[in-house]
């Protein structure tokens, strides 16, 4: 129960007013902060400026296979690369295929090859005539959703435990139903709860045994390296995992640089098992001859190998604990242990979001009234497939981008908005009650 409860209408409402006045303050200030998305800093952005000069005059451009950089050739991506990206994913560097700067576009490109052409040499994903289904841990991820939702797939929500998704949900739902065709996962600090999967959680999803012999894991490892605390959780390798249990066709692993270096002209790659490779492979050979090697080049050369990418997100990490540390004590100071029914949040060591959950019915309201008062959230609904989520309460913050001026501003008009919302329904509820009495 909250402190709200044990409070007469009376006293809500004078707890009410001082709050409505509160945020008529804060729309008198004429706010443009945007906390909708997980994008980087100038400070992040900054810290691989010298990355765009260091293709230099002098610079070596050919590999010691003879290929020159910068023409044709390498369209499996240079060997730097896969060595360092098979280190992020925990696997075999000739499992790695490098591609272009979107890892989300090679998971498109995937869906798309398996709707077309199928998997392995089995039927298209297309010709269902009742169409497919893919499993959906909630809250999840917005545009894994968004990618389902354009070619037509249903979402089947699967609710997020303290160690990964639901797995005794998912092995039934695997093992009775053929037309579930694959499961989107951000497994290490998932977006947006923060959480990383637990060895046992690992070790089941390499254990699965579906229905359907083209069932696919899309493992997108996004946050790999991006810890906050400087305790790196630690997280089982799915692909070794799957060789023990000649299982290894069952994932697709995802990662990039965009969080690394520079989004949108990053690097990105996939790994599989060379059966998956040897398919997603030819289907990129029909698309590309090569993507751009000088961009891979410039990475290599800036990053050089796994241990300085750790280094350099030692950077990262020194600009983004602050502004978590923001997002967590104003949370914390505003609702205290009695008032955890209202809001509860994440505490997340890695990754780019806190997620918070509303009591139900409130978060649609809540992100309305910062809107109107200059600060722009994440689309209530957003971390549910098809933008519906059932309870209307979860609400995923994204502290990276503002300063922690800014961000503390941002964080006492969120907390304002919630204590109004959630005041007001109270009210509302007791003026019910007394009418139904009445009556």
């Amino acid at each position: 129960m909250s402190s709200y409860d044990f409070m007469t209408k009376d006293e809500l409402q004078k707890q009410l007013n001082v709050l409505k006045k509160r945020y008529q303050n804060f729309k008198l200030k004429n706010l443009k902060l945007d906390m909708s998305r997980g994008t980087l800093s100038k400070e992040q952005l900054d810290l691989s400026m010298p990355m765009l000069n260091i293709l230099s005059n002098d610079s070596n451009f050919t590999s010691d296979s003879g290929i020159d950089y910068r023409n044709y050739g390498f369209s499996d991506g240079i060997w730097t690369l896969r060595y360092m990206f098979a280190q992020i994913l925990n696997v075999k560097p000739f499992d790695v295929f490098v591609g272009g700067n979107s890892s989300l576009s090679m998971m498109f490109d995937v869906i798309s090859l398996y709707m077309t052409h199928g998997a392995c040499g089995k039927r298209p994903w297309s010709s269902y005539e009742r169409g497919i289904k893919f499993l959906c841990p909630v809250p999840g991820y917005d545009r894994h959703f968004k990618i389902l939702s354009h070619f037509g797939i249903e979402q089947i929500p699967i609710p997020m435990k303290k160690d990964g998704p639901d797995m005794n949900i998912i092995e039934e739902a695997v093992k009775s139903d053929e037309l579930i065709k694959g499961i989107f996962c951000v497994p290490k600090y998932s977006n947006p709860q923060g959480i990383v999967y637990s060895d046992e959680t690992v070790k089941r999803f390499s254990n699965l045994s579906p229905k359907s012999s083209d069932f696919r894991i899309f493992w997108d490892n996004a946050y790999a390296v991006h810890d906050l605390t400087g305790s790196c959780k630690f997280l089982l390798s799915l692909m070794n995992e799957c060789l023990q249990n000649s299982t290894e066709d069952l994932p697709i692993m995802f990662c990039s640089t965009s969080k690394i270096t520079f989004p949108g002209s990053g690097v990105a790659a996939l790994a599989a098992s060379q059966k998956n490779l040897l398919e997603i492979k030819r289907f990129y050979s029909f698309k590309t001859i090569g993507f751009d090697k000088l961009n891979q080049l410039r990475h290599a050369k800036f990053l050089k190998d796994y241990e300085n990418i750790l280094e350099h997100m030692k950077k990262h990490r020194k600009i983004l604990r602050p502004k978590f540390q923001v997002v967590i004590n104003c949370l914390s100071k505003e609702f205290s242990e009695q008032n955890k029914d209202i809001a509860s949040w994440s505490e997340p060591k890695g990754g780019y979001f806190v997620s918070v959950d509303l009591y139900p019915g409130l978060a649609k309201q809540v992100i309305k009234m910062c809107k109107k008062a200059g600060v722009k959230l994440t689309d209530a609904g957003a971390t549910f497939p098809n933008g519906i989520d059932p309870n209307d309460s979860n609400i995923r913050l994204a502290p990276t981008c503002l300063p922690a001026n800014e961000l503390a501003l941002a964080m006492h008009l969120f907390c304002i908005c919630i204590k109004l919302t959630a005041i007001e329904k109270k009210i509302k509820t007791l003026e019910d009650s007394c009418e139904h009495i009445s009556n």
